[in-house]
């Protein structure tokens, strides 16, 4: 695969089409999927002891943000929840906490000693 053929596959991964999903109709509701996508493409060639070497990639990353709703006429933003990243932020919040309060006893102990 030629460094040519790689940019085209990214070209055509990387549209408005993925952005936007094909829009869902039932019973008068539109819903029209929402997603942010990055890409990147890489290619190169080069030349060694054991001859002549070319190489290319791409990547493609996908993220659903939300959808639009459409429902007699009036257009509404829903946002998509990450549940993942708001149990990582409670984790965060739980251990800053802990380490807050070890710090406070700690504190706390040491004065009454003196």
């Amino acid at each position: 695969m030629d460094t040519q053929q790689v940019l085209e596959q990214a070209r055509d991964a990387i549209t408005v089409r993925r952005v936007f999903g094909e829009p869902y109709e039932h019973d008068g509701l539109t819903i029209i999927p929402a997603a942010r996508v990055q890409g990147g493409v890489g290619g190169g060639t080069g030349e060694g002891d054991q001859g002549k070497g070319t190489g290319g990639g791409y990547g493609v990353n996908a993220k659903p943000l939300g959808a639009f709703v459409i429902r007699e006429g009036d257009v509404v933003w829903r946002p998509a929840v990450d549940v993942n990243r708001m149990i990582l932020g409670g984790q965060i919040v739980a251990i800053v906490a802990l380490l807050t309060l070890r710090t406070l006893l700690k504190l706390r102990a040491k004065v009454a000693t003196v």
